[in-house]
């Protein structure tokens, strides 16, 4: 079976080690309590037992010793400082290094890991199908931050959304590891004279009888004090997963029709999001220049809200034209071979590149789009999907024109760039974007890679399983989107309308690909019920079976009213079992 998805559519100074029990005439803090060792508790809100460096300029690992707060090389240098600052909730990283180009730190802590937890981390931006609780698994990278299950009780640690580093964890039976990642591109970061505040590690303990998902969002809560949410519901249709770039603007307002019809009435209006397809095959220009089936952009933005819907759009602001200077572009070389679907694209560290992208922003924001789905940065900038990073975000070799900042602080830097060229009325989606980088700054985040509109086992085991493990991040980030209902003839009904009905009562953004010939009576009164659910804001859920499932089946729901609590269990795979190949 032919496969339909985006991608397929477009195409140390050496040194001797040193004890880190602490400096001299200071005591060692205790590395972790009788009592906390029981539940489970790991104490990283406290110096690390060992930290070190790893240098452009040296194939070697660079031990630092600490003294009081401070971390240098054994050696003295003035080349390179790290700060660690304990404050009563929270652990403070920095680092100077004048003239070291640095790529990673590494810090541990010497802790007992119970070997009977189980831990469950996050995604560099979308996850994809992969999230689950497992036991220790001493080489699993675990992006932005990690929760541990033992005996009923659920613990969480992670730095602080809008760090200036990639930061993973990894657990093992003697101790936990926090990596930095402070890369320009595939190279190290040329600092400067100045301190970099590189991330702030902050943790929640769970208490007795606390649900899991509680626990975890509590600390989500904790990493991102400020998120940016809509202002309500968000849900509506999405062209992709019936159309595959194939669409028109008829078919837009056809689509536009049938959700106005079936939303409730009053309260809050659905969107009508155009997905890729409408810009066309390509431009000599950074002025977008649009597909013949859509004649009049800022027309139809005007038709969808006379129908009573808001129009919303999807861009791809970090590719360039191959006409452009490549001068302002990235290096091909950060691309893994396997990766086919690449473009020119703009180095944002130049400010003339910056402003090239920034143009389709306020283009679509000039036709009165109301919704921004942008797409693709994190794969434009970093030459790899999330699920091909492991420990490394890009590959080594290459740089940024700006060789100053670190990569999450250019991703970062972007993100503001779009924001500010949004406006603040415009709704921004962040589609292979990083979502710990960009909460706080986009109201709306896709969790999960694509689902479809022709393969169910991949809206399963992508959807369903982004859903469950990062429901959490849910209106403590941003409003999750696990992504579309792709409702055509090849994907049964009786699976779609669970997945419908799920992310309407799980309290996430809701849209659908509905294909014009798979949408009857039975389709509109489904659709119908779920847009009710959506548009109400009042429903939230968790999945029961998390600990023990990828796809968990068994969930639990309140509509705002613990009278109207209900249990529903869904049954992903079918009669026939799911499908264990390769999606």
């Amino acid at each position: 079976m032919k496969q339909f998805n985006r991608r397929t559519f477009i195409g140390t100074a050496t040194a001797a080690m040193a004890t880190a029990a602490g400096p001299i005439g200071l005591p060692a803090k205790p590395q972790v309590s009788e009592k906390e060792s029981a539940n489970g508790v790991l104490s990283l809100i406290r110096y690390p037992d060992r930290v070190a460096a790893y240098s452009d300029d040296t194939s070697k690992r660079i031990e630092l010793v600490r003294e009081a707060d401070r971390w240098h090389p054994a050696i003295y240098s003035r080349n390179l400082e790290f700060r660690s600052e304990v404050a009563a909730d929270a652990l403070q990283l920095k680092v100077s290094s004048p003239t070291l180009a640095l790529t990673r730190i590494h810090l541990r802590w010497n802790v007992k890991v119970p070997t009977e937890i189980l831990v469950v981390g996050d995604a560099w931006e979308r996850s994809y199908g992969d999230l689950a609780w497992r036991g220790i698994a001493p080489e699993r990278p675990l992006p932005w931050y990690f929760a541990t299950w033992m005996q009923g009780v659920t613990h969480g640690y992670g730095v602080k959304t809008g760090a200036s580093a990639f930061c993973f964890w990894q657990l093992d039976p003697a101790g936990v590891s926090l990596w930095l990642d402070l890369s320009n591109g595939g190279n190290g970061v040329v600092l400067g004279p100045r301190e970099l505040d590189v991330a702030t590690v902050v943790s929640y303990q769970g208490r007795s009888g606390e649900l899991p998902q509680s626990s975890v969002r509590a600390l989500c809560r904790g990493m991102c004090p400020a998120p940016r949410l809509p202002s309500g519901p968000v849900y509506g249709t999405n062209d992709w997963y019936y159309a595959y770039g194939n669409n028109s603007a008829v078919g837009i307002l056809r689509d536009t029709d049938l959700i106005v019809g079936l939303a409730p009435k009053g309260g809050h209006r659905p969107f009508s999001v155009i997905d890729a397809g409408w810009s066309g095959s390509g431009s000599d220009s950074d002025i977008i220049a649009t597909n013949p089936k859509f004649p009049d952009m800022p027309g139809l933005a005007a038709q969808i809200r006379q129908k009573g819907a808001r129009p919303g759009i999807w861009i791809r602001p970090t590719q360039a034209p191959k006409t452009a200077k490549p001068e302002l572009l990235l290096p091909n070389s950060r691309f893994l071979s396997a990766n086919s679907d690449y473009a020119p694209v703009y180095d944002p560290t130049i400010p003339e590149a910056l402003e090239a992208m920034m143009r389709k922003v306020t283009q679509v924001v000039e036709w009165k789009y109301e919704l921004i789905k942008h797409d693709y940065s994190t794969f434009d900038l970093l030459g790899q999907w999330g699920s091909q990073m492991g420990p490394q975000p890009t590959r080594p070799g290459w740089s940024f024109h700006d060789r100053s900042r670190t990569n999450a602080e250019i991703v970062l830097d972007l993100y503001r760039a779009i924001r500010k060229a949004a406006g603040p009325d415009a709704l921004l989606l962040g589609c292979n974007t990083v979502g710990h980088l960009g909460a706080g700054i986009f109201e709306l985040q896709r969790t999960g890679d694509d689902t479809s509109g022709q393969l169910w086992a991949r809206t399963r085991r992508m959807g369903v399983n982004t859903l469950a493990y990062r429901l959490p991040q849910n209106g403590t980030f941003f409003t999750i989107d696990a992504d579309c209902v792709g409702i055509t003839k090849a994907i049964p009904w009786e699976m779609n309308r669970q997945w419908l009905d799920l992310i309407a009562r799980s309290g996430s953004a809701l849209f659908l690909s509905p294909s014009p010939d798979a949408v009857g009576p039975e389709q509109k009164a489904d659709i119908a019920a779920a847009f009710a659910i959506a548009a109400s804001g009042r429903s939230t859920g968790y999945p029961e079976d998390w600990l023990n499932s990828t796809t968990p089946e068994n969930w639990k729901f309140n509509e705002g009213d613990s009278s109207k609590a209900a249990e529903s269990q869904y049954h992903w795979c079918g009669d026939s079992g799911c499908d264990p190949y390769r999606i």
